[in-house]
């Protein structure tokens, strides 16, 4: 049995792709195997998708198109160097392990093999995922179409330089965890003017929610809808003239910044061989 799509660690990485892909219509069930580590995980998962499963990753490797590998940082050099001998020609990894290099992947499997790195976010669990995806040097134009197919079944993806994917660890992928302290804070501005919690939280998860709809949808610059919400001598302007003196946007660059350091200092600690 041949498989348009293997994914190798069904965790909630690789269970939001599953979902993502049936509910989109991308693949068929019978197109899709899942490799896991347990056999009490491996029943669970066939129970709940209803697709083949196996405990053999080398299985995956052997029948599959392309080949997630849904595995934390430091399992997937162990990997790869299992499932290497198994890869068929024109078959293709996805990794969406952070930190780690093209060249790490591609060192250990044969060059009729296309490899790209992923980093997608969190959100991808809701639907809502940003992923940036950097082709490796074999991977072939419709290789990355169908990578991206994939994780814009899971929300938008955007295919970039490898070069990049430091920024995009900074930005996106950290970025929700910013968020949501936006979000508390937004929240707790709220209980203090006596809302409950429940109905603060909501409140501010919403209107997070539709900026950031509305800046995809309209397109516009974050400047320019700021300023249509921005009346003279209104409401919003001393809310902002309270973000600006606490420094908000200059502490949000630099978070950004940091944890992009942060990645390069990890991806220096990365095995290059």
């Amino acid at each position: 049995m041949e498989y348009k799509l293997g994914i190798i660690g069904a965790g909630k990485i690789g269970q939001a792709l599953i979902s993502g892909v049936f509910a989109n219509g991308l693949y068929k069930k019978d197109e899709v195997i899942l490799s896991v580590r347990t056999e009490e995980h491996r029943k669970a998962l066939e129970t709940k998708f209803q697709v083949a499963t196996t405990l053999d990753n080398k299985t995956i490797a052997a029948h599959s198109k392309l080949i997630v590998l849904s595995v934390k940082p430091k399992s997937i050099i162990d990997i790869v160097n299992s499932i290497a001998d198994s890869l068929k020609p024109g078959s293709v990894i996805i990794s969406t392990a952070a930190g780690v290099p093209l060249e790490v992947i591609e060192s250990r499997v044969p060059e009729y093999v296309g490899v790209i790195r992923t980093m997608p976010n969190l959100a991808i669990a809701v639907g809502e995922g940003m992923t940036a995806l950097a082709p490796g040097k074999n991977a072939k134009p419709d290789d990355v179409e169908a990578a991206r197919q994939l994780f814009g079944s899971v929300g938008r993806a955007l295919v970039l330089e490898e070069q990049q994917m430091d920024a995009v660890t900074g930005l996106s992928g950290s970025g929700p965890a910013y968020i949501y302290i936006v979000i508390e804070s937004l929240a707790d501005g709220g209980v203090k003017l006596g809302l409950s919690r429940e109905v603060a939280t909501e409140l501010a998860a919403q209107t997070v929610l539709g900026a950031a709809k509305t800046v995809i949808e309209s397109g516009e610059h974050p400047a320019k809808l700021k300023d249509e919400v921005t009346t003279p001598s209104g409401s919003t302007i001393e809310g902002i003239l309270e973000l600006e003196e606490g420094g908000l946007r200059v502490t949000l660059i630099k978070a950004v910044v940091k944890a992009a350091e942060r990645s390069r200092e990890l991806l220096r600690n990365q095995p290059k061989h």
